[in-house]
């Protein structure tokens, strides 16, 4: 028979089975933040200070942007952290009205035990112009009683006026070093087994991305405790390297058929969009042993398709477009080679 207490720590076992390991293996302190060592250093010291300016956290998803902010505000506020902080993630509330509402309402009212509280704004770059100039606003405003971490992709889509009021921390895309101290860890402490070639798929499927490999781990440990490259494979959604140089070879030598044939099996049988396609195909590019002109030429056509297909475009005539533009590219540098 178990007793209450027993049954609590069989719950509690159970939630960490089940819990998502980006957030479990989350780090909680500076020193366990990778691949952001100066901003780090410098991000700590103005928390220590325990009077932080306004703070711009710029760069790829998955570099610690985020957990840097949550990181701050646990070292400021202790256990009240939940009480003087709020988050909200500007994708998914992009307009002036959460501004004017949550933002405005939350800033003006006292902190607990603190001279401020903290606003967290995930993805600000997503925010309307109009919601970014009321939030300018409402920094000045109160600026005694609230301090503002904002994180966003391309600080360029932040308007000036806030930049201005900020101190902006650009964040790097994570080292392979970096990557494979993080799977180590992370492999120890669940008791897996990986192999050196399924770490460095992970690496370059990631590109540079902690968040994404972490991920991976997690549904590979529920196939295998043996984690390897062909395991890896299995999961990723994006176009397999030598499938894509299939295609680009084919195309460069003149057999557009071949070429439109071969891309079409790998987008329906791993079910890949045109978009990712086209990051494959780019990668690709400049692993190919052919005139490096040739590559600029090839780079600059598959920028173009790649923006006629975020403009909405049909994939699959683009994509055609796109490997007829390789063919001839191909026979050109072929005629050049031989004049």
């Amino acid at each position: 028979m178990i007793n209450n207490r027993g049954s609590i720590i069989i719950e509690k076992l159970k939630m960490e089975d089940t819990s998502i390991w980006t957030e479990k293996y989350r780090p909680s302190k500076f020193e366990e933040v990778v691949g952001q060592d100066d901003i780090v250093k410098r991000v700590k010291n103005l928390t220590n200070s325990l009077n932080i300016p306004h703070l711009l956290f710029a760069g790829p998803a998955g570099t610690g942007k985020s957990t840097l902010a949550l990181i701050v505000v646990k070292e400021l506020f202790g256990k009240n952290w939940r009480t003087n902080f709020l988050e909200l993630n500007a994708s998914d509330e992009r307009g002036i009205d959460v501004v004017r509402q949550k933002v405005k309402d939350f800033a003006r009212t006292k902190a607990l035990e603190s001279s401020f509280k903290v606003i967290f704004l995930d993805e600000a770059d997503a925010l309307t112009r109009e919601a970014q100039q009321a939030l300018r606003r409402t920094m000045e405003n109160y600026t005694t009683t609230c301090r503002f971490i904002m994180s966003c992709n391309y600080s360029s889509k932040i308007i000036d006026p806030i930049q201005s009021r900020c101190v902006i921390f650009r964040f790097k895309l994570l080292e392979k070093k970096d990557i494979e101290k993080r799977i180590r860890f992370i492999i120890e402490k669940e008791k897996l087994q990986i192999d050196d070639k399924a770490i460095e798929t992970l690496y370059e499927v990631s590109e540079g991305d902690c968040r994404r490999v972490i991920n991976l781990l997690q549904v590979s440990s529920t196939i295998s405790t043996s984690i390897n490259q062909d395991l890896i494979n299995t999961l990723i959604t994006s176009a397999k390297p030598k499938d894509i140089k299939v295609v680009l070879e084919y195309a460069l030598s003149g057999d557009f058929l071949k070429a439109k044939e071969k891309l079409l099996d790998v987008m329906l049988r791993e079910s890949i969009s045109g978009q990712d396609i086209i990051k494959s195909i780019q990668k690709e590019i400049w692993n190919l042993q052919i005139d490096p002109e040739l590559k600029v030429k090839l780079t600059e056509k598959t920028g173009e398709i790649e923006f006629r297909l975020v403009e909405g475009s049909d994939e699959f005539i683009q994509l055609e477009a796109l490997l007829a533009g390789f063919v001839l590219a191909g026979k050109g540098n072929e005629n050049g080679n031989k004049s």
